[in-house]
């Protein structure tokens, strides 16, 4: 139900509720007395009822959302103050239509010749009054709980849907970033090698079926992730010289968790890109361990000056996007370190991510 659906719509049980102890009230406060009643006392009180469930209605939806809400409090005042009056006035007038007054005025003789009490004065309109002032506050009250509800309620599924979107938008960029240059590295290997890119073929199109289908869910177990890792090192390997070392160290023991899909793979891909050459001598390392519900994954790669991988627009566009993912989906439960250290010519990624 939207929001527009649960402000025509409110709880009509709590409704129910409330107006079955106002109308008790208004019968149990007259029984006190100890009076027989006339018929024209109750038609009275009936109408008093439906005129107070009216005003309750007209604050709730129209004085309070139109004026109130919108800072135009002298209107809200008026427009209050009329229906009090009018409440007041139409009371009166269906007292005089059903001669209420008379009737009263008979039942209390009979009471006071029974009983031998003083000659009560009838304060049944300000009783009215005061009930329908109460009325209106309780309808107030009732209407900005609700709004700031319901105001509260907008704001949390404009801001999900925010995140949503823009988490599709952050992983539709990575997956065809990554597969535009594994495309590449297949046809530049059709050149050297047709039964090795046929390998390279069939490992895509597995890793293709991970991205299209195990990733659709939102989450994927960690063993997975780290397959898909080792193939894609795997396929890119098939191109790379004797001068580069690849080395992936997983978890051992590892314990499955569930985890956001395509977290490793820019560190990965952003190693491969920017810290291998084919004349220079040249290594990759990459470490993934685990301690209690903390995932520690250490990407480190040779980095050489003419290929600086950094988090900006031109250079490392799937760290960029992996970071702006983690703020999104591991807020406050993830430390990403990125280092260049020139001396030793070494590029590292350090991420720990806390899953639970």
């Amino acid at each position: 139900m939207d929001t527009r659906t649960a402000r025509k719509y409110p709880p009509l049980f709590l409704h129910l509720l409330g107006w079955s102890f106002l109308a008790l009230f208004l019968m149990w406060q007259p029984l006190s007395w100890q009076i027989e009643f006339p018929m024209s006392f109750w038609v009275k009180q009936a109408v008093l009822f439906s005129l107070l469930i009216t005003i309750f209605y007209l604050n709730y939806y129209i004085w309070f959302p139109k004026f109130l809400a919108k800072n135009k409090y002298s209107r809200f005042i008026l427009f209050n103050i009329v229906s009090v009056v009018m409440l007041a006035v139409i009371t009166e007038q269906v007292k005089i239509a059903i001669n209420h007054g008379e009737q009263m005025d008979r039942a209390f003789k009979l009471a006071r010749e029974a009983n031998g009490d003083k000659k009560r004065h009838d304060r049944l309109d300000y009783f009215a009054l005061l009930t329908a002032l109460m009325i209106i506050g309780l309808s107030t009250s009732v209407a900005a709980v609700r709004t700031a509800q319901l105001d509260k309620q907008y704001r949390q599924n404009l801001e999900k849907e925010k995140i949503n979107s823009e988490l599709s938008f952050l992983k539709a960029q990575i997956n065809p970033h990554f597969f535009f240059n594994t495309l590449n590295n297949i046809y530049a290997l059709t050149v050297i090698d047709v039964e090795a890119a046929r390998e390279a073929l069939h490992k895509l199109s597995r890793m293709m079926r991970y991205v299209l289908y195990e990733t659709q869910h939102g989450t994927v177990l960690l063993s997975q992730e780290i397959a898909f890792a080792q193939d894609y090192i795997q396929l890119m390997q098939l191109r790379l010289t004797d001068k580069v070392t690849v080395h992936l160290d997983p978890p051992n023991p590892l314990h499955d968790v569930s985890i956001a899909p395509m977290l490793f793979l820019p560190f990965i891909e952003n190693a491969f890109k920017h810290g291998v050459s084919a004349v220079q001598p040249s290594r990759i390392d990459i470490q993934i361990r685990q301690e209690g519900h903390k995932i520690f994954v250490e990407v480190k790669n040779t980095l050489f000056t003419d290929k600086r991988a950094i988090l900006d627009e031109s250079n490392g566009i799937g760290l960029a996007n992996t970071q702006r993912r983690l703020d999104l989906l591991y807020p406050g439960k993830y430390q990403l370190e990125v280092t260049e250290n020139k001396e030793e010519k070494e590029f590292e990624v350090h991420l720990e991510l806390e899953t639970a």
